[in-house]
């Protein structure tokens, strides 16, 4: 996808999937989570987590993380992206956090979400990655040769 391509289907709303190298292990090996995420063109990569999980602590070790979303619907498009984490929030602030959750959920729903999970205002933090490398496919040009 041409960069402005790729650029806007990372800012539409999809569920991402966010890898980051397990140490742990031997060999080392990525660990593959689902997470909300935000992005706006030209800007960075901004999750969210809890300050005490595996992600967060893997994600902190390895200074940098990917993440991939994709469109499950034919023609099939995908980007993932990578790169090195430039800023922490620790905790996460409050107007980031509401915005994220307006951005997975209707109104009524957001609201509810966030009264229900308060407590993690002060257990989240948020990790922000400069996107470095890009990967995209958009199979419509493929799928055209046999329409």
């Amino acid at each position: 996808m041409p960069i402005g391509q790729r650029e806007a289907f990372l800012a539409q709303l999809h569920v991402g999937v966010l890898g980051v190298t397990d140490t742990r292990t031997e060999p080392a090996a990525p660990i593959l989570v689902p997470v909300w995420y935000a992005y706006e063109p030209g800007g960075q990569v901004v999750v969210q987590t809890g300050r005490d999980t595996l992600k967060a602590r893997l994600i902190g070790a390895a200074g940098r993380f990917s993440i991939c979303v994709q469109d499950e619907r034919p023609p099939y498009r995908y980007v993932s992206v990578s790169g090195p984490v430039v800023r922490m929030t620790d905790p996460v602030d409050p107007a980031g956090r509401a915005a994220m959750a307006h951005r997975y959920l209707p109104p009524v729903e957001a609201a509810a979400y966030l009264r229900a999970t308060e407590e993690q205002l002060t257990d989240d933090i948020t990790f922000h990655m400069r996107p470095e490398r890009w990967r995209t496919a958009d199979f419509s040009t493929f799928a055209a040769e046999f329409a």
